[in-house]
């Protein structure tokens, strides 16, 4: 009785675990971090704050658009290398058109599906499977 509740005015985090080893960084969320142990096994890339993986970790659609990447193309879809304008502000900041955008196949999508490589220069390349929801740096 005139017991008062109070609320939590601490921002919640919006950051997801992508697998036991690497924190992924989402839309709106602060830097990530990680403990030491999962930095240590997976690494983080100082310059994103983003966790790495290694190319070899991509799925196979993600190994092949990498490699087109590496080669110039040519590229599936007429978007292959548009501009990335990094509105999630997730990757690091760069001037507009440093990043661009690249189509990783989806088995059973109808359209291009979530999955893309973005890349600045070579070798700064990132993934994300989940539509830029999230990211990680691909170890060249």
């Amino acid at each position: 009785m005139g017991q008062t509740q109070t609320q939590n005015t601490q921002p919640q985090s919006t950051q997801t675990q992508a697998s036991p080893a690497s924190t992924v960084q989402t839309r709106n969320a602060p830097p990530t971090t990680t403990s030491r142990t999962s930095a240590r096994q997976a690494g983080t890339d100082p310059s994103s704050g983003l966790p790495w993986m290694n190319v070899s970790s991509l799925p196979t659609q993600g190994q092949q658009t990498y490699r087109l990447i590496q080669s110039g193309g040519p590229f599936p879809y007429s978007r292959d290398g548009v501009v990335f304008q990094n509105r999630e502000r997730i990757l690091p900041a760069r001037s507009r058109g440093t990043y661009h955008e690249y189509t990783v196949k989806t088995p059973g999508s109808s359209d291009r599906g979530a999955r893309r490589i973005i890349c600045a220069a070579l070798p700064e390349c990132y993934y994300t499977e989940d539509h830029y929801a999230s990211f990680r740096r691909i170890r060249p």
